[in-house]
């Protein structure tokens, strides 16, 4: 589960630390703006969008850490091999 887990975190920075993941990020957002009407700004609207992003920062938060922790060790390593 651990290697499972850490491809996971690897491909989900790589993909996050790209310009399509802020595309689509900004796509969702302005959709959610545009249906602001439809649902007459109500609070469970604005309930779905903050909900989403507290989550997905949640979530963010650990994958993040995850990966300055396996970098973090490989600098760590390499430092180590070059001074002995």
């Amino acid at each position: 589960m651990r290697q499972a887990f850490r491809a996971f975190a690897a491909w989900v920075s790589d993909w996050v630390g790209g310009p399509m993941a802020f595309v689509v990020g900004l796509g969702l957002i302005v959709a959610w703006a545009i249906t602001g009407p439809i649902f007459g700004f109500s609070d469970t609207w604005q309930l779905v969008v903050n909900t989403a992003t507290t989550v997905g920062t949640f979530l963010l938060v650990f994958l993040i850490h995850n990966t300055q922790n396996r970098v973090a060790r490989g600098c760590a390593g390499r430092s180590q091999d070059q001074h002995p």
